[in-house]
């Protein structure tokens, strides 16, 4: 069990709506709808960080895909989690390009040279996991603390991340990615990888314009409506400064 101390942010969600499921997978429709409460927290201590490792190695494992086995501490990188009942249910960290640069560099270093040329701020989003059947807000709210670390505390401009080819229109339809560099072989896990690049403007201007409508913004089907309101922001970003979660 996790220890039950501040979360950078809190949120319930009812399990059972098809819809609201990464996975989509069907429901009994006579079936009740259970409430879950989520929580959000930086895995800023040893425990926290073995425990994410656990659902990475779980998640990508099984893909076959050659993964490290720990989240170590990192100045130049942040890991976040969720969790629901004391079980973790989703992660992903970020890495800032500071001087270690990223780890996109060691199979595209030429096209993120072509952005730190321009005095582009990059930051890429990596180990994303979401367990099986976990509702979207848990994605859309680790992407959206991730946005507030970046672009609001930070002051970075850009997300490049390295996927899969199959995993390409994903972050292209749900989150507005675009192609940056070809596909090339990614040492690091042993599978081709297609750079992806978003500019964390537009981001913003998509969680201004739909932030927090999922219940009733059904003709837009991207992430966008599952992530926070903007009056959420300030104190998001208030805790994150402090060091909560």
């Amino acid at each position: 069990m996790l220890h039950d101390d501040e979360p950078i942010v809190s949120f319930e969600s009812p399990v059972g709506l098809r819809d609201l499921c990464i996975e989509g997978r069907p429901q009994d429709e006579g079936a009740a709808l259970d409430i879950q409460v989520f929580h959000i927290r930086m895995a800023n201590s040893q425990g926290r960080r073995e425990a994410a490792s656990l659902l990475i190695r779980k998640m990508y494992g099984w893909r076959g895909y050659d993964v490290e086995h720990a989240v170590h501490h990192d100045p130049n990188k942040i890991t976040l989690y969720a969790e629901t009942n004391g079980m973790i249910v989703g992660t992903m960290s970020l890495c800032l390009d500071r001087e270690a640069g990223l780890p996109a560099d060691e199979n595209f270093r030429d096209k993120l040279d072509e952005l730190r040329v321009q005095g582009r701020r990059m930051c890429e989003p990596s180990r994303l996991a979401i367990d099986k059947g976990v509702t979207k807000r848990v994605f859309a709210s680790l992407i959206h603390i991730s946005y507030i670390y970046a672009r609001l505390i930070q002051g970075f401009t850009d997300y490049v991340i390295e996927v899969n080819p199959r995993h390409v229109m994903f972050y292209k339809r749900m989150l507005g990615f675009h192609d940056f560099g070809g596909e090339r072989p990614c040492t690091r896990v042993g599978a081709p990888a297609v750079l992806l690049r978003l500019e964390l403007e537009y981001m913003g201007e998509q969680i201004r314009k739909f932030g927090g409508l999922f219940e009733n913004h059904e003709s837009e089907r991207s992430f966008y409506p599952y992530f926070f309101p903007t009056w959420d922001e300030p104190g998001i970003t208030a805790r994150l400064i402090g060091g909560r979660g």
